[in-house]
């Protein structure tokens, strides 16, 4: 016998400028149950959980109904968007602020917690490996470090309901062991709806799996009439023998070791020191990037993977006693001429482009490496956005804001926008985070692509699966800012 719903929908649709997001959904989550939604992006997920959660409301139809026996309060979401606002808002909390707003389900602090909320709060920073940085502001972490901290904002809060979006995006494999164990309670958990492209990520206690497809449930039903249950289990396993695989082919080697190539490298880093918000990431750090050469960069989350990539890039700087050369890039040259020369993408740009007017501004900005645009476009600028618009199979999108793009959607904008000025060096940061199964081999092809026609790729990862095979030479960063270079065999 069913338990009484927890929160249903029934003949609920969703109209954004006559696009149809969501059509005649119907769902009921019940006591007792633990949902994997699956769909490509821009299928609709991210607006089905919104809808759960009573932030957003069905389109009038006369049909619609949404009915919930819990409060507001009692249903708690997590998805990127809410990682963003703290960018977006300049809300530099300290980690310990940010979890203890999840007991009151606050933005910001307003409720002073009581001696066993503060207490409970400390047991949560430790469960999730966060004591070290509680005293840190959210704004200096790193992406995964920054979501972990909001991981454990929801399990601090008493919510009998948790609505996840893609939240393994940008946790190491540590982080991610971690939540799933939370998520697989026997007892005395939470009933949640959760959503991943990746299934090896899945938890193992999901019970029922839903389908949706351009805004329609497609399927949903017990995952033991899923014909994907077992896949989902194996998934993790076998990625697991993958990289356990490539890691035994490796051959390490004390970084500033490697024999170069005789021509000018492009990018040379000598005794450098990394250095974010006066504490020091990266150490003693002597590398060069010879000419043809990619690379892919590992470590845990807040080991300092996005600051050598701001390094490369020109947002951040070598300590003093440290250099770093760029090819045609003199001393005393503006960085800005460095950077027509080079794509960015990372999972921050999202945040940053977040109040552009259209998807459209937001690629044609590449072409200044700005955020916005100071000037109307010019009839080339919008030529060079065409191609790439369509090259993403988002051409569709581009009178569309960034809040009515799916955040996968929204990772293609970016990718367009970093290929404007047709880069020699595209820096990658977690490139395939928030992309459907689909799309990241599409886009994995296309770096794959890229870097056969001669631009050099550096990409930061968490998985190993992420890295393309033009990439033979990896940089890993390790514990105490120590990083080791690591030459990979794909031919496996």
């Amino acid at each position: 016998m069913n338990s009484p719903p927890l929160i249903e929908l029934a003949h609920c649709s969703l109209l954004f400028d006559e696009h149809r997001a969501l059509d005649d959904v119907s769902f009921t989550l019940r006591r007792g149950e633990r949902w994997a939604l699956i769909g490509a992006n821009g299928s609709g997920k991210t607006l089905l959980l919104k809808l759960l959660r009573g932030d957003m409301w069905p389109t009038p139809t006369g049909r619609q109904r949404r009915t919930t026996t819990l409060a507001k309060e009692q249903i708690a979401y997590l998805g990127p968007e809410r990682q963003d606002k703290y960018v977006r808002y300049g809300w530099n909390l300290t980690v310990t602020q940010v979890v203890t707003t999840g007991l009151f389900d606050e933005d910001i602090p307003l409720t002073q917690p009581t001696h066993a909320q503060r207490e409970r709060v400390a047991r949560v920073l430790r469960r999730f490996g966060l004591w070290g940085l509680r005293q840190r502001r959210i704004l200096t972490l790193s992406y995964g470090q920054r979501r972990l901290a909001l991981v454990a904002r929801l399990f601090a809060g008493k919510a009998a309901v948790l609505l996840l979006d893609e939240v393994f995006n940008g946790l190491d494999v540590r982080a991610k062991e971690k939540l799933r164990k939370a998520l697989e309670q026997p007892r005395g958990g939470h009933d949640w709806l959760l959503t991943s492209h990746r299934p090896k990520e899945l938890p193992k206690n999901v019970t029922h799996v839903a389908r949706i497809e351009q805004g329609r449930i497609v399927s949903a039903d017990p995952i033991k009439h899923q014909s994907a249950a077992a896949p989902v289990r194996r998934g993790r396993s076998d990625a697991a023998a993958r990289e356990k695989r490539r890691l035994k082919q490796v051959a390490t080697s004390p970084a500033g070791k490697r024999k170069s190539s005789s021509a000018r490298p492009l990018v040379a880093i000598r005794n450098a020191d990394i250095y974010r918000d006066y504490r020091p990431v990266i150490r003693k750090l002597d590398w060069t990037l010879a000419r043809g050469e990619n690379w892919a960069i590992l470590g845990a989350n807040g080991s300092g993977k996005s600051s050598l990539l701001n390094l490369l890039y020109g947002d951040l700087h070598p300590a003093l006693g440290g250099t770093i050369e760029r090819a045609g890039v003199p001393k005393g040259t503006h960085i800005e001429t460095w950077k027509h020369r080079v794509g960015w993408v990372s999972p921050e740009l999202q945040a940053d482009h977040y109040l552009a007017t259209s998807i459209e501004e937001i690629v044609i900005s590449g072409r200044y490496s700005s955020v916005g645009l100071n000037d109307a476009p010019s009839k080339a600028d919008i030529k060079a956005a065409d191609r790439w618009l369509q090259f993403f199979n988002i051409e569709r999108l581009r009178a569309r804001g960034p809040r009515q793009v799916s955040y996968g959607q929204m990772r293609l904008a970016l990718f367009a926008r970093a290929m404007m000025n047709n880069p020699e060096l595209l820096l990658l940061d977690e490139p395939c985070t928030g992309l459907d199964g689909d799309v990241r081999a599409t886009v994995l092809g296309f770096i794959e692509q890229l870097a056969e026609q001669g631009t050099q790729i550096v990409m930061a990862v968490h998985d190993v699966e992420d890295i393309v095979p033009a990439v033979k030479h990896v940089l890993r960063i390790g514990s105490g800012g120590k990083v080791e270079q690591v030459d990979i065999d794909f031919s496996w």
